[in-house]
């Protein structure tokens, strides 16, 4: 790489991009990962593939129903739950 184009793309302006794009790509390759390691439906070997369709709803339960959603289920869905009540809730 020449000098010239260094100093193009490594500039501080830049280091907003480069890391926008660094979590962009983290966020595919962690679903790409959760898909092809936790997804009932891909199949990698060969044995799996040649099973043909599963009824395997456990399977697709525990995929479905994963950390996150299970964290999230119970809780309010509001951004600043202290902030709205503040201003819906006249005391």
């Amino acid at each position: 790489m020449s000098s010239s184009t260094l100093k193009r793309w490594l500039r501080p302006e830049v280091y907003p991009l480069f890391a926008a794009l660094g979590v962009a790509v983290g966020i595919c390759g962690m679903q790409l990962v959760r898909n092809i390691s936790g997804n009932p439906e891909v199949r990698v070997n060969k044995e799996n593939r040649a099973a043909g369709v599963l009824d395997n709803f456990a399977e697709g339960e525990r995929y479905a129903e994963h950390s996150l959603r299970k964290f999230v289920r119970n809780k309010s869905p509001e951004i600043m739950p202290n902030l709205n009540s503040f201003f819906a809730d006249p005391k």
